[in-house]
C-alpha cells in the first residue's frame, strides 16, 4: 500500500463522519502508519488459510508464458525490465502499456501550520528510452502513445493548460481557461482532455503534531473541498465547455474526474460505507448511473478494464507473508472469475498480463516493485527495484504514471 493510500485509509472514517478532526486524530492517523508499514507473522496462519480458499475456490485461467526480450520504445508487444532500478532511469514497459512518467510528492510548507503535497515528475524521453526530470510542472497526464502530455505549472489551480512534447521537452502550445484547473485525464483515443477545476489549491495540507511529538500534514479542516468542475477540451484545438458539479463533502480535498470507457461519461472517486465507490456525471455535470460495463469497478484501481473490455481489475483479495492476490471479475455481473498474483493492480499489458505492485519477498515491512503478472499463473517478473518508503509518512519515493504504448 503506498503513502496516498495510508492517508485516504486513515482518514476514511474522519471523512465520513463529515466533521473536523477531533482531539487525537494526528495518533490514531501515525498509528496507522506504523501498524501497516511493520507487519508481524502472527497472523501466517489465517493468511494461509486465506490461500487455500483462493487455490480451491476461485479458478484461475489459463496460463500463460511470459516473453522477456528487449522492447522498442513506444511500440510492440514485448517486455523491458529494469529489476536493478527503482526509480527506474530506463524504459519500463510490458505489452500495451508503458511507464511514461513517475513522480515523487513531498510537503513544501507554506507556513508553520500550512502546506501543499507538491510533486516532481521525472518523463519518459520516447527517443532515448530514459526518464529526466522536469520539476516546472505541478501535474502531467500523458496521452496514449506516450509522445505527448498536458501539463499545468507550479502555481495550482491553473489558468493554463500546456501541451507537451516528450521529445523534445517544449510546449506546443497553450490551453488557456477561465477557471483555476488542478487535474488532468486524457480520453481513450487520445483526443479530448477532462481537466477538472478547483476553487483552491487541491493539494492543501495542515500540520497536526500527535501526543508523543510525531507530525502528520492532512488535508485541512476547515471545510468542503473546493471542486467546482470540469472542462471537457478538444486537444487538437483546445475547444471546449465548463460544467459545474454541485459541492459535496464525501469526497477528498484532490478528487479529479476521468473519463469513462467510451468518453461518454465521467467519474471520480466518493466516499462511502467501503472502498472504491465511484460516480459518474454525464458530459453536463448532472449524476447519472455508471454504465453496464463499469458498474462494478473500483476507482480506487487503476487498472479498471481490459484492452477487451471481457475483465475487470478489483482490489486486493489475499495475502500470505509477502505474497498477495487480486480479484478479476466480470466486469457487468460483477462476478469473480479468477484470482492473480499482485497487491495493486496498476495497468493491463494485455488480455492476459497486468503490471501491479508487488511486496518484495523476505521483508517484513511494505516494499512493492513493479511486476509483470499473468492469469493462471503463479510467476511474477519483476519490472522494477523495490521502493523504499519515504522519509516521512507524507513523501511518496516515486509513483508511477502508465499509458497506452502505440505503434
Amino acid at each position: 500500500m503506498n503513502v496516498d493510500e495510508l492517508v485516504r485509509a486513515a482518514l476514511r472514517e474522519q471523512a465520513a463522519e463529515l466533521t473536523a478532526p477531533a482531539p487525537g486524530f494526528a495518533d490514531r492517523v501515525l498509528a496507522v502508519r506504523r501498524r501497516r508499514r511493520v507487519r508481524g507473522l502472527a497472523g501466517g496462519a489465517a493468511a494461509v488459510a486465506a490461500v487455500v480458499a483462493v487455490a480451491v475456490g476461485v479458478p484461475l485461467l489459463d496460463s500463460g508464458k511470459e516473453d522477456v526480450r528487449p522492447a522498442s520504445l513506444l511500440d510492440g508487444s514485448s517486455v523491458s525490465a529494469h529489476p536493478d532500478q527503482s526509480p527506474p532511469r530506463d524504459l519500463i514497459a510490458a505489452g500495451g502499456s508503458v511507464l511514461a512518467a513517475y513522480y515523487r510528492v513531498d510537503v513544501a510548507a507554506r507556513s508553520d501550520d500550512e502546506g501543499v503535497r507538491t510533486r516532481t515528475y521525472w518523463l519518459l524521453d520516447p527517443e532515448t528510452g530514459t526518464y529526466e526530470k522536469d520539476d516546472r510542472w505541478s501535474f502531467v497526464a500523458v496521452a496514449p502513445g506516450a509522445r505527448t502530455a498536458a501539463v499545468l505549472e507550479r502555481k495550482l489551480p491553473a489558468r493554463r493548460i500546456g501541451v507537451l512534447d516528450l521529445a523534445t521537452g517544449r510546449v506546443d502550445r497553450w490551453i488557456t481557461v477561465d477557471r483555476g484547473v488542478g487535474g488532468l485525464a486524457y480520453s481513450r483515443d487520445g483526443s479530448r482532455l477532462v481537466a477538472t477545476t478547483y476553487g483552491e489549491h487541491p493539494d492543501r495540507v495542515e500540520r497536526m503534531e500527535g501526543s508523543s511529538g510525531d507530525v502528520a500534514w492532512l488535508p485541512p479542516s476547515d471545510g468542503r473541498p473546493s471542486r467546482s468542475g470540469f472542462y471537457v477540451l478538444d486537444v487538437a484545438d483546445g475547444r471546449g465547455d465548463w460544467s459545474p458539479v454541485a459541492a459535496r463533502e464525501d469526497i477528498n480535498e484532490r478528487q479529479d474526474f476521468a473519463f469513462s470507457r467510451d468518453g461518454r461519461l465521467v467519474y471520480s472517486q466518493v466516499i462511502g460505507d467501503r472502498d472504491g465507490l465511484q460516480q459518474f456525471h454525464d458530459l453536463t455535470g448532472d449524476t447519472v448511473p455508471a454504465p453496464a460495463e463499469e458498474r462494478h469497478l473500483r476507482s480506487d484501481v487503476p487498472a479498471r478494464l481490459s484492452p477487451d473490455g471481457k475483465l475487470a481489475a478489483l482490489g486486493l483479495t489475499a495475502e500470505a507473508k509477502d505474497t498477495s492476490w487480486s480479484g478479476i471479475h466480470d466486469p457487468r455481473t460483477g462476478e469473480e472469475v479468477a484470482r492473480v498474483r499482485g497487491a495493486e493492480l496498476l495497468a493491463w499489458a494485455d488480455d492476459r498480463r497486468l503490471i501491479a505492485w508487488e511486496r518484495a519477498p523476505g521483508s517484513q515491512e511494505y516494499k512493492p516493485r513493479l511486476v509483470l503478472v499473468t492469469l493462471g499463473s503463479e510467476k511474477v517478473v519483476p519490472l522494477s527495484g523495490v521502493r523504499e518508503p519515504g522519509d516521512t509518512f507524507e513523501t511518496v519515493e516515486w509513483e508511477p504514471v502508465f499509458a497506452e504504448r502505440r505503434s
